[in-house]
């Protein structure tokens, strides 16, 4: 059993994001690897031009044997979209979305880009770091907020458009994780796409509850791993 973790948009280090996460799962013996992500510049490639496929190709790369795949945010979709290649038991998906096949992470979203966002005439997109502690870290301490703006990258801007070519939730037990106190992606649109998942818990967090409750998030792992 292995847990392979996927970070969400605009953001390197992913062993960093689920650091806290992975050790309460390691007291636990069970070991766990975080994706990295060649849009967000993770590989050495630089972002706008690796696609979604690209980013998928690095996650089932990572898939052993009963491996749970956990996404978050920009990362349920790459999950979604990996898990049909390897031996995944689970998905656990938090405050992200399950796209049927063809669909895209931007099929959920306005006609208007977020007004965190940012755009670059290179194809590249980030979040705004004067609106995250606001939005996105309001239940992290202040050193945990500064370390996760550091962490701020540019990505590929079409990644959000690329429709997946592969549902695993479908097929693949999941779990939806709903951050309860997320002020970026709203919790009754988190409820709406948690219909889609088998298995929902909320969770009292704002939009990085592996930062503000790992052990809420290491909790649920460590159940569906038993």
């Amino acid at each position: 059993m292995q847990i392979v973790f996927v970070h969400g948009a605009c953001v390197r280090d992913g062993t960093w994001w689920w650091g806290r996460v992975a050790a309460l799962l390691q007291a636990e013996g069970i070991e766990s690897v975080a994706a990295r992500l060649p849009s967000c510049g993770e590989t050495g490639l630089e972002p706008g031009g690796p696609s979604l496929a690209e980013d998928v190709a690095a996650v089932t790369g990572l898939l052993g044997e009963e491996t749970i795949l956990v996404g978050h945010s920009y990362g349920g979709v790459v999950a979604t979209a990996a898990a049909a290649a390897g031996d995944v038991r689970h998905l656990v998906y938090i405050s992200s979305v399950l796209p049927e096949v063809g669909e895209s992470l931007s099929t959920f979203g306005g006609p208007e880009p977020a007004p965190f966002l940012e755009f670059s005439e290179a194809g590249t997109f980030t979040a705004r770091p004067e609106m995250m502690r606001e939005l996105f870290l309001q239940d992290c301490d202040e050193a945990t907020s500064a370390a996760a703006i550091e962490r701020l990258t540019w990505q590929t801007a079409s990644v959000g458009r690329q429709p997946v070519e592969a549902a695993a939730w479908q097929s693949i037990p999941s779990t939806y994780l709903v951050c309860a106190e997320d002020r970026a992606s709203r919790p009754e649109w988190q409820r709406a796409q948690s219909k889609r998942a088998g298995h929902v818990v909320e969770l009292p967090a704002g939009h990085h509850p592996m930062l503000s409750r790992p052990e809420l998030v290491a909790a649920e792992i460590l159940a569906v791993a038993r």
